[in-house]
């Protein structure tokens, strides 16, 4: 199946009408907005299950982990934001000081207004609708770029939005890079992108054409540590459970290992028996293990084992784009599984010791030297993984797990660095697509002169301001 891309007439025609749709107020009221809400959790009901087929036909992903890493999540986020959001965008009262008397103080939530979400491919369904809850919140309206590279999930959800929403309000066009760049051409009053921190690059240069604000969720090496004071058989459970859902294809999975010497050994077979224990002693065979998305990922990918030492797997099929979840053995510093993001289940291991420096000193210089990335786990003792959360920097990140944080809508999202700009989840979806404004209000009742030329009683005033 091959998507089609829309076409430019077709772009701007959705763009001028939205303007005019929101224009109109028509999005602004909040029993209108949360409408919509109810309507989108209607139709991700209805809609369940063409989903989750397209999610098999185009990644081998199972109803099990298709339901709980993408349906879920955005169900949770829609049903979120219709408990809270009277309370949301409720217009609050702030504190005012003396010296604006006889004035109130407020902040008003207000949507940006026309905006636009380009998804990736690898949560195809959660990154592309779980920002539109935010944006049918906040009162905006949306266009919605699907990723080519999953074209059934794509055309599923054109046509969920197409019999849910007037096109005026959510609209979804099709297409490759083209379509991208025809997209930002346009001027829009957001911009939401989830992909690829050198895509990211390109999206933010041209959102500065118009000064439009970016929401940037993007990537990077997240490293995963491992102290010798960890519960190895746990932790190996929880890691390999995170790099191989969906296949290590998550932009917050476990990039890389530094782990203290003394476990190693020890490590290494337990990930190998938990493997085994997720996904059975043929890992192809799973009904649970999800393929590389296409045969470029594949190459990619697999171009990281070769030649290298391996302690885990290594078996490849392009045939089926089947990468076994496999571990390397001291790669070098620079070499590319290193230095780009893998985005498979490819898995670096770099040992560490206590030579010099205590492993946690060591940890910190490694990860501080590089580019900061979305997540950061570690494994130990909890006072010891706080030390290290303070010493580096990260989009977000677990002690004694992986990947969870982006399960609790009620904690923000998001990178930092090269790793993304601006957060949502929760409230913060809400606000990723408002203008937080603020307004004061001054009562007629009284006219203090203080302020006016030519400043009488101006010792008085200074002592007060």
């Amino acid at each position: 199946m091959k998507i089609e891309n829309t076409t430019t007439d077709r772009i701007n025609s959705i763009r001028v009408a939205q303007q005019e749709y929101f224009r109109s107020g028509a999005t602004l009221d909040i029993k209108f907005r949360k409408t919509m809400l109810f309507k989108f959790r209607h139709a991700m009901h209805r809609w369940e299950k063409k989903i989750c087929e397209a999610l098999w036909t185009d990644l081998h992903k199972s109803y099990e982990e298709a339901f709980i890493t993408e349906i879920s999540i955005v169900e949770g986020e829609i049903q979120n934001h219709i408990d809270h959001i009277e309370k949301w965008t409720r217009r609050k009262r702030k504190f005012t000081p003396l010296k604006l008397f006889p004035s109130r103080s407020f902040v008003v939530t207000e949507p940006l207004g026309n905006t636009m979400v380009i998804a990736p491919w690898n949560y195809p369904v959660q990154l592309l609708l779980n920002p539109l809850v935010g944006a049918i919140a906040a009162g905006c309206t949306v266009v919605l770029k699907p990723s080519p590279y999953v074209p059934h999930v794509s055309k599923v959800i054109e046509q969920m939005i197409q019999e849910t929403f007037d096109e005026r309000y959510v609209a979804v066009v099709q297409g490759n890079r083209d379509v991208n760049q025809a997209l930002l051409d346009l001027r829009w009053d957001l911009i939401f992108f989830t992909g690829s921190p050198s895509l990211g690059k390109k999206v933010m240069s041209a959102a500065a054409r118009h000064l439009t604000p970016v929401i940037l969720e993007l990537g990077g090496k997240s490293p995963c540590i491992i102290d010798k004071s960890a519960d190895i058989r746990l932790a190996a459970r929880r890691i390999a459970w995170g790099k191989t859902l969906n296949s290590g294809q998550t932009c917050i999975a476990p990039d890389y290992i530094l782990i203290h010497k003394d476990v190693k050994d020890e490590f290494v077979k337990a990930f190998g028996k938990e493997i085994h224990n997720l996904h059975g002693n043929d890992v192809q065979q799973s009904r649970h293990y999800v393929r590389m998305v296409n045969e470029a990922a594949f190459r990619r990918v697999s171009s990281y084992i070769e030649g290298a030492n391996i302690l885990f797997g290594g078996h490849t099929d392009a045939s089926e784009r089947f990468i076994e979840p496999t571990l390397i053995d001291a790669p070098g510093a620079d070499s590319p599984v290193m230095t780009e993001e893998i985005f498979g289940p490819v898995f670096p291991v770099v040992t560490l010791d206590d030579c010099g420096k205590c492993f946690l000193d060591k940890v910190t210089d490694y990860v501080t030297s590089r580019e900061k990335p979305l997540a950061f786990y570690y494994f130990g003792k909890e006072k010891d993984g706080w030390k290290a959360i303070r010493r580096t920097s990260s989009g977000g990140g677990c002690i004694n797990d992986v990947i969870m944080h982006i399960a609790n809508e009620n904690i923000p999202f998001g990178g930092v660095g090269n790793s993304g700009t601006g957060h949502y989840h929760g409230k913060d979806s809400l606000l990723a697509f408002s203008h937080q404004r603020s307004v004061i209000s001054t009562g007629t009742w009284i006219d203090l002169p203080f302020r006016y030329m030519p400043y009488k009683l101006f010792k008085l005033v200074k002592a007060i301001l």
